[in-house]
């Protein structure tokens, strides 16, 4: 059977996607900063904050724009549609 999701929600998808956003961005800054204070001069490394900082950004960011997303294909649903996919009932 076909269906088309009709409404995403703005809030509970940017809620989880903008944690999912910060805590993945520590895969690759924690890494990062321990190679730039091994390596860097003095002069040149980047502020503890900056570490602190990133994260938070990702998670604002990425809710910000989640929220925008969903609100951009709730209001265009009624003109062209929505996201399909097919789903079968299980047999258990």
């Amino acid at each position: 059977m076909k269906q088309q999701v009709e409404r995403l929600s703005p809030h509970q998808n940017a809620k989880v996607f903008a944690v999912l956003m910060a805590v993945s961005s520590l895969i690759f800054l924690i890494p990062l900063f321990l190679f730039m204070f091994a390596s860097a001069p003095e002069q040149a490394r980047p502020p503890v904050t900056f570490l602190l900082l990133a994260p938070l950004m990702y998670l604002v960011m990425g809710y910000v724009m989640v929220v925008v997303g969903c609100a951009i294909y709730n209001f265009m649903f009624k003109y062209i549609g929505g996201i399909e996919f097919e789903s079968t009932a299980s047999g258990a």
